[in-house]
């Protein structure tokens, strides 16, 4: 959404936020959002729920290594973990 939409300040200091923006940003009732000025503007972002968190944790890959006594593990046997240890 890359359009300008207008709004104006209420007397107690609140402005409404589009309903095109809050269905884009997937903005309900009690979602917190944070509030930056910078340059004479104002950034508002939507902070992160529990669910959010929960979802971005299940994308991370598990791979279960087998270390020895020495700290060491067989690469061939967990090419994924040998690729990320290098590349990073």
């Amino acid at each position: 959404m890359d359009n300008a939409v207008i709004g104006k300040v209420s007397q107690k200091g609140q402005i409404v936020i589009p309903a095109a923006i809050r269905k884009a940003l997937g903005l309900q009732k009690g979602t917190e959002v944070s509030f930056e000025v910078k340059n004479n503007e104002i950034r508002i972002k939507k902070l992160p729920t529990a669910l959010d968190w929960a979802d971005l944790v299940k994308q991370i890959p598990v791979e279960n290594i087998e270390i020895d006594e020495h700290g060491h593990y067989d690469p061939k046997a967990h090419p994924d973990f040998h690729d990320w240890m290098v590349n990073g």
